[in-house]
């Protein structure tokens, strides 16, 4: 209990940058707050902070440790209310990435929900269609869609995301509906330009086998909505995810095509570092997904542009 003490003084101070402010806070003598970091720097071998009479700064030691103190009494916190006679209660700050279309369907509005839910939560969402490093970039928790490269992050498999070809009535009527995906080097194929992801092509299952095909059209973009909005006003066949387009197939907006070759589903996924413990923030925040994500109807409104 020493430990913990030595390292919640230094997180006070570091914080308030004084040991007045911290002796004040706790109801205790800025001597013994000193005496504290005295004990704490002793035993780590290791200056964290920089004291004068005027002022206190962090070295840079201190700097990565106080991240890692930080994150170490949250968890402790976290672990004292899931166990209280009050229940669960989960608190502390959680950083999410995203793809920025999924994200912005799919995920910010769940976002500000489970805060709603969990209100000693912070959270900081980021929509970004490149691989965020987590680790490197201090993230807790990725929302990927698609298949995952192997890597020392863990993953939790959410819900089944699969992929269609699509088009507009109008579309198909003028240039006909393609039987295999052979025909579709016939057609106006609105792709993901070459410096997006998706290098491999469309995937299509031929005789029980995954196959890619790499096509080229008239308009190309690096943005999927954009894709979207120009497959919506006749431009041509897509080929997109069904939590973009359920609500326009179920209305007649669009049109699946080709669904006889369609490709198995990949997965959506919760990604996160491994952990020995994880906090329980990112647990409930996981589980919260995992609800909402099992229920068709989230799809059919979320896709639909509902809440």
């Amino acid at each position: 209990m020493d430990k913990l003490k030595q390292i919640e003084s230094f997180v006070a101070v570091a914080v308030k940058g004084s040991l007045t402010a911290a002796a004040l806070a706790e109801g205790v003598a800025p001597a013994i707050i000193g005496r504290r970091l005295d004990a704490l720097e002793g035993r780590l071998g290791v200056k964290l902070l920089l004291r004068t009479t005027r002022r206190i700064s962090l070295t840079h030691e201190g700097s990565a440790f106080l991240e890692d103190c930080q994150r170490l009494l949250a968890d402790f916190s976290n672990a004292e209310a899931s166990v209280s006679a009050g229940g669960v209660k989960a608190s502390g700050h959680l950083r999410i990435t995203a793809p920025a279309g999924f994200g912005r369907r799919h995920v910010a509005p769940l976002v500000a929900r489970f805060r709603q839910q969990h209100i000693d939560v912070t959270i900081s969402l980021n929509l970004s269609d490149r691989v965020v490093d987590l680790a490197g970039e201090g993230f807790d928790c990725a929302v990927r869609v698609g298949d995952l490269p192997d890597s020392s992050l863990v993953s939790v498999r959410l819900a089944d995301n699969r992929r269609l070809c699509v088009a507009t009535p109008a579309y198909l009527q003028r240039r006909g509906v393609p039987a295999a995906p052979a025909d579709l080097v016939r057609h106006d194929c609105l792709v993901l330009s070459s410096d997006a992801s998706q290098t491999r092509g469309w995937a299509f299952s031929v005789q029980g086998e995954v196959q890619h095909v790499r096509l080229n059209g008239p308009l190309d973009c690096s943005d999927g909505q954009v894709l979207h909005d120009w497959c919506l006003a006749g431009y041509g066949i897509a080929w997109r995810s069904t939590w973009e387009v359920e609500a326009q197939i179920a209305t007649g907006a669009l049109v699946e095509v080709l669904h006889d070759f369609a490709a198995p589903p990949n997965g959506i996924y919760a990604v996160f570092p491994q952990r020995k413990h994880l906090p329980l923030r990112l647990r409930l925040w996981i589980d919260f997904l995992k609800h909402h994500y099992a229920q068709p109807d989230f799809w059919r409104a979320r896709s639909a542009g509902g809440s």
